[in-house]
């Protein structure tokens, strides 16, 4: 077993401490793609059952991409409910990147179905805004609903980006997924952006594209 495997698991605590005061309703929330400089921006919503688990579910980012695709069906078939909800490059251009991550996770909640009572996000910043959530840092490794979430936004989107890298194969979108890497800087570099890059991103003046970047709340040039 891998040493990310070996480490410590994320647990129901939270959420059984949430299930004992009659929260029914207890959401994971997690995104992914917020540094990518191509792609959505991704948010997942996830409703754990209260009486089977999936084992090894780790923090998405200690998985590898293989082990994250042989978690994922098991992982949608565990939960009562999951949805994810997208916040498109323009978007993150046009709204600006908090905006659009409180769009992502309210179009992710929209889609659960079951009404949310309580809401675990990870970190220090409540990007629900519902009266409902409590935010936990470094909850994508201690709690379980979000750590679940956390898979479910990664592999999402990353099956998104490889679908989009038939259309654009110069980008390596495959591999890099929409973030910083040689292969993409330099095709940046050569041929500019494609319609799923943010270009309100500083990366458009460093590679010399900065006559097509826009600023939030502008309108896009095509």
């Amino acid at each position: 077993m891998r040493a990310a495997l070996k480490s410590a698991a994320p647990t129901l605590a939270v959420e059984r401490l949430l299930w004992a005061e009659g929260h029914q309703v207890v959401v994971g929330m997690d995104e992914v793609g917020k540094g990518a400089w191509a792609g959505p921006l991704t948010l997942v919503a996830a409703v754990l059952p209260t009486d089977r688990r999936v084992y090894r579910v780790r923090d998405s980012k200690l998985l590898t991409e293989a082990e994250r695709e042989g978690l994922f069906d098991r992982i949608a078939d565990w939960c009562v409910a999951w949805s994810a909800g997208h916040a498109s490059n323009d978007e993150c251009d046009e709204l600006g990147m908090s905006a659009a991550q409180r769009l992502a996770a309210r179009r992710a909640l929209d889609g659960l179905g079951p009404e949310a009572d309580a809401v675990l996000v990870d970190g220090r910043w409540d990007f629900v805004g519902n009266g409902k959530t409590r935010a936990l840092v470094k909850g994508d490794a201690t709690c379980l609903s979000i750590a679940a979430a956390s898979i479910l936004a990664k592999v999402t989107r990353d099956r998104m980006m490889r679908a989009a890298a038939r259309d654009y194969p110069d980008y390596n979108f495959d591999s890099n997924k929409g973030y910083p890497c040689p292969r993409h800087k330099a095709a940046l570099t050569a041929q500019g952006p494609t319609p799923l890059h943010r270009r309100s991103w500083a990366f458009m003046d460093t590679h010399g594209w900065s006559h097509l970047r826009t600023s939030p709340g502008s309108p896009l040039p095509f």
